[in-house]
């Protein structure tokens, strides 16, 4: 009988406890999209550390080389992760999301490594826009590149006006323009 009771009144400070910690858990982060200032200031501390963790996981070359394949990451990110700071979401279930689609960067990262094919279609390939003084125009106007915008990459590297020093000017992959002297 003692052993009932022991049982029982430690299932019942276990609900009180669980009750306890769940109303704390509430108070501080709210639920839903009626939140106050300071749930909204938890739930924003909360998930910058998340998306630090995040950063860390998706790899720094994510915001350094700023290529469409590595924007889409970012864009991701804080459009759906701001919907946990403002309760418009559920927090797991977004956070689970947008773990999900660093996973799937990373992943996508990692194939493009061992895999040409697949790295052109996510990332895209460098292409020669002028070569040998001769600015090739069906490229350049593919790629929505005026030769304002080669004459300012010229000045930019070389440091000059004009073409005369330019071996090639190449469209990277990540949209910049490269110029090489002759």
């Amino acid at each position: 009988m003692i052993l009932l009771l022991k049982k029982r009144a430690s299932i019942c400070q276990s609900n009180y406890t669980k009750r306890l910690y769940m109303h704390m858990l509430y108070t501080l982060f709210g639920e839903g999209k009626d939140l106050g200032p300071f749930q909204m200031v938890a739930r924003a501390i909360i998930s910058f550390f998340l998306t630090l963790v995040m950063i860390r996981v998706a790899g720094i070359r994510t915001f350094g080389k700023r290529t469409a394949f590595d924007n889409v990451i970012v864009i991701m990110l804080g459009s759906v992760f701001s919907r946990v700071v403002v309760g418009a979401s559920p927090f797991l279930g977004t956070t689970l999301a947008c773990f999900a689609f660093v996973l799937i960067h990373r992943l996508l990262a990692w194939i493009c490594v061992y895999n040409d094919t697949i790295g052109r279609w996510v990332k895209g390939e460098a292409m020669p826009v002028f070569y040998d003084g001769v600015m090739d125009k069906d490229r350049m106007s593919s790629a929505h590149i005026s030769e304002k915008d080669l004459q300012e990459s010229v000045r930019e590297q070389l440091h000059q006006e004009g073409f005369e020093n330019v071996g090639s000017i190449v469209r990277e992959r990540n949209g910049d323009l490269s110029v090489i002297r002759k």
